[in-house]
């Protein structure tokens, strides 16, 4: 995911930006209350914008797909003061819509179809959608035409960068995610640095590298502090052990062989990373918890998955099984509140995900 995309030019400072954004996300805490009550005269509007933010160029169909990925949340509807304001780059197959409201439990689908207003720029390609809201003002007013109430209204996005900020701003509304400044929390080098903080096991690893020269110490380094096994080079500490070990980062294999070692470095380079221990096994499994942190300040436990993988190195993601093993889904789910109370009292706002290695040992 590519978080370095600049914010859009809405006309005001970096600092004034900030100022309202944070006046915005205030607005959450009593709509949230109101949410939490359950009253029935308490309209609420959702804007949900699934844009994504990467790094390489996608086809319509994935884009489609993955914008599709959300659409689970029509099933707000079943709340008969809910509205939902669904946007996509172009338009959603009616039938695919009729799927998701023939869900919903005690409604009818006709009146929830009235509740939800599809809109979409007509645009396949591949920039993240929110810049292609931000870059039509017409879209930008047909949607806040289309919002009854400011103050019953949040936006939802997929992820959160910069420019989900400013389509806040844009739209005069909060959104329910976490402000852009916490994404170092969703990279390597942070995320280990949470876990850390949480008191979560994870393996022996260095973070902020930012080149071969810091992978290549911090491997030596791992060596020198727990005998890492990698098979043929000379033991650690050796004059001669450094540069077998630079030897062998430069060979590494991919598990994409789309990646080549020149463009890998030169990500790595730009946006850092981390050298970690590789947890091995004879029953190894891959499981995720998911939670959120609420504009109240808690931390919610949702759902526990296992993880299956495959391919030649056994690390693509092909599915999941849900939910998690029982063996070990209590245990995991209790490390990812951890990590959930470290990341509310930073001031986090969101769902998030924390993905585990779990290794059966005599």
């Amino acid at each position: 995911m590519s978080h370095d995309l600049p914010p859009y030019d809405l006309g005001m400072t970096a600092d004034d930006a900030a100022a309202r954004f944070d006046a915005l996300q205030r607005k959450l805490v009593p709509l949230w209350t109101s949410i939490k009550a359950m009253s029935d005269d308490a309209q609420t509007i959702v804007v949900v914008v699934p844009s994504l933010s990467v790094d390489v160029a996608l086809r319509p169909s994935e884009i489609q797909a993955y914008e599709e990925r959300f659409l689970f949340l029509l099933l707000l509807l079943r709340q008969p003061r809910a509205r939902l304001i669904y946007v996509t780059s172009q338009p959603v197959h009616p039938d695919v819509v009729d799927y998701y409201l023939g869900l919903l439990p005690g409604i009818i689908a006709s009146h929830a179809r009235r509740r939800l207003k599809l809109v979409t720029p007509m645009d396949g390609s591949s920039r993240p959608l929110s810049l292609k809201l931000l870059e039509r003002p017409h879209l930008i007013a047909h949607l806040r035409g289309l919002i009854p109430d400011l103050d019953r209204c949040h936006l939802v996005p997929f992820n959160t960068t910069l420019i989900e900020r400013d389509l806040a701003l844009a739209l005069g509304i909060p959104m329910y995610g976490a402000d852009p400044r916490h994404f170092v929390h969703g990279t390597k080098s942070g995320g280990r640095k949470v876990f850390a903080d949480a008191g979560v096991p994870h393996p022996l690893g260095i973070e902020d590298l930012a080149g071969e020269a810091d992978v290549v110490a911090a491997i030596a380094d791992m060596r020198a502090r727990r005998p890492v096994d990698l098979d043929g080079l000379p033991p650690a500490g050796t004059p001669d052990a450094r540069a077998a070990v630079a030897e062998r980062v430069r060979a590494m294999r991919f598990e994409s062989p789309a990646v080549a070692y020149p463009a890998f470095m030169a990500k790595l380079t730009a946006n850092g990373g981390i050298a970690e221990e590789r947890i091995v096994g004879d029953d190894l499994r891959s499981p995720s918890t998911q939670l959120r942190v609420t504009p109240l300040g808690t931390v919610e436990r949702l759902s526990t998955h296992d993880q299956l993988l495959g391919g030649e190195s056994g690390q693509s993601y092909l599915g999941c099984r849900f939910p998690a093993d029982p063996g070990y889904a209590a245990d995991i789910m209790r490390l990812g509140a951890r990590v959930g109370d470290v990341l509310a009292a930073d001031g986090v706002l969101g769902r998030f995900a924390v993905d585990f290695v779990v290794v059966r040992r005599p």
